[in-house]
């Protein structure tokens, strides 16, 4: 295989994956904010894999493989999270400090995000989006490091 013929389905991976998130925001799966730090990484794979077309630095597929790479990390995070293996960000976890007065846990309350990320909203064959995103992420970068050997 070649160089480009490796770039091609990595950065349209993660350009399926990005459709398919807001495909299920769209079907009314409203994103927690791990799932948003998801995002970001995927968007980055898919400028780089326009770059890769259009320069031919060797380096640069090392760039698609560490987008990939960082996405399946958060996406093993926000795994762990929703399985309870380890605390999530307070901002989108039930967690918190149940001390203070009334006032200040209804101000806890208030300032809560309506979507939770140590919930899973969708699973399909035992894994949550978090993880699918994981998997199928790690096997991008996979591409990505293979078509920075054929550099």
């Amino acid at each position: 295989m070649t160089r480009t013929s490796l770039i091609l389905p990595a950065a349209g991976g993660s350009a399926a994956l990005l459709l398919g998130a807001f495909f299920f925001q769209w079907l009314g799966y409203a994103p927690c904010e791990l799932c948003l730090w998801q995002r970001w990484p995927h968007g980055a794979a898919i400028v780089v894999g326009a770059a890769c077309l259009a320069l031919s630095w060797r380096w640069l597929p090392l760039a698609g493989a560490a987008s990939a790479f960082a996405t399946g990390a958060i996406g093993i995070y926000h795994t762990g999270v929703e399985r309870d293996w380890w605390q999530g960000p307070t901002a989108c976890t039930s967690g918190g400090d149940l001390s203070g007065s009334a006032d200040d846990l209804l101000a806890q309350i208030m300032e809560a995000p309506l979507i939770r990320c140590d919930e899973v909203a969708w699973t399909f064959a035992g894994l949550s989006m978090a993880s699918w995103n994981a998997l199928l992420s790690f096997a991008l970068a996979a591409l990505w490091i293979a078509a920075a050997r054929r550099a």
